[in-house]
């Protein structure tokens, strides 16, 4: 089985994974590497599409490590599941990140910070019914046949042309699977605001393609956000008002115990309940932005 495997890097920027690619335990004539320059990964993997003389085209995250088994788990997935359009797999957190990264991986992964969208970040088990809040394109191989059904990655919706072209090819009724023997090792942000600024512009995103906007899980920080911020007169009228709060703190704190436990690092307990407040927030923040842009845009 034959892979074309396209990789946008970033200006400045060392494609870390051309390097694990050497070490792929696969035979190197049944896969070519094409690698795109540029600021726009949608535009770079547009341009890397045209060029592939594939069927299966595989695309990576040019900071992502993988193991010499990465390419031969995609052909057991296709050997398995022919029929299938696109496949996508999990984006662990490297070992060698820092311990902010470690931790700031944990809240993506945890579903109290990220809800079904921890799939992207944790190996949970074959889903063959899967859709964009699984999957990225940090890891996902499609077929090239599905450009014939939909237009390509929109450059106008990054960073979430991903889900976008996930969500047109499921209403092409295309077959989407998640598989967590396809990983990658994917750094996390560095810093905290490096990672509230990831936060806002993929909540900024989302109401461009969503067509549910208000009916959808993806306005919940927004409606948090929005009670926060209404919560002092709100409790001038009723002490009640201060239970969803309550909750929220107690549910943060359940939830910083459980996967501080589960990684064995007191730390992540500490850290946790201000990584999970800051991502709602934040992501609230882009979401209502994103929507006085959609209503412009419109």
């Amino acid at each position: 089985m034959e892979f074309s495997i396209i990789i946008p890097v970033a200006p400045d920027r060392n494609a870390d994974v051309l390097e694990c690619l050497k070490e792929v335990n696969y035979s190197k004539e049944k896969f070519e590497i094409i690698v795109e320059p540029g600021s726009n990964p949608s535009k770079q993997r547009d341009m890397g599409i045209k060029k592939a003389k594939y069927e299966k085209l595989v695309f990576l995250d040019d900071d992502a490590y993988i193991e010499s088994d990465f390419l031969s788990n995609i052909k057991n997935f296709f050997d398995k599941y022919p029929d299938y359009d696109i496949v996508g797999g999990v984006q662990l957190t490297p070992d060698s990140d820092s311990k902010f990264s470690k931790i700031s991986g944990i809240a993506l992964s945890s579903f109290f910070g990220a809800y079904r969208m921890k799939n992207r970040y944790i190996a949970t088990k074959l889903n063959l019914d899967a859709c964009e809040k699984d999957i990225t394109s940090a890891i996902c191989i499609i077929k090239k046949s599905v450009f014939n059904k939909i237009s390509s990655f929109n450059p106008k919706y990054f960073p979430g042309e991903d889900p976008d072209l996930f969500i047109r090819a499921k209403e092409k009724n295309c077959k989407i699977a998640y598989d967590p023997n396809i990983k990658i090792y994917h750094k996390r942000r560095p810093s905290f605001l490096s990672f509230v600024e990831q936060i806002y512009f993929y909540g900024k995103v989302r109401p461009r393609i969503s067509k549910n906007i208000l009916s959808s899980v993806f306005i919940f920080p927004s409606l948090f956000l929005i009670y926060l911020v209404f919560l002092p007169a709100l409790i001038f009228f009723h002490w009640l008002f201060l239970l969803p709060l309550l909750m929220y703190i107690i549910l943060a704190i359940l939830s910083s115990l459980y996967e501080s436990i589960k990684a064995k690092d007191p730390l992540a307990f500490v850290l946790l309940p201000f990584l999970y407040l800051a991502m709602h927030l934040t992501y609230g923040i882009g979401y209502i932005y994103g929507l006085f842009e959609r209503i412009q845009f419109n």
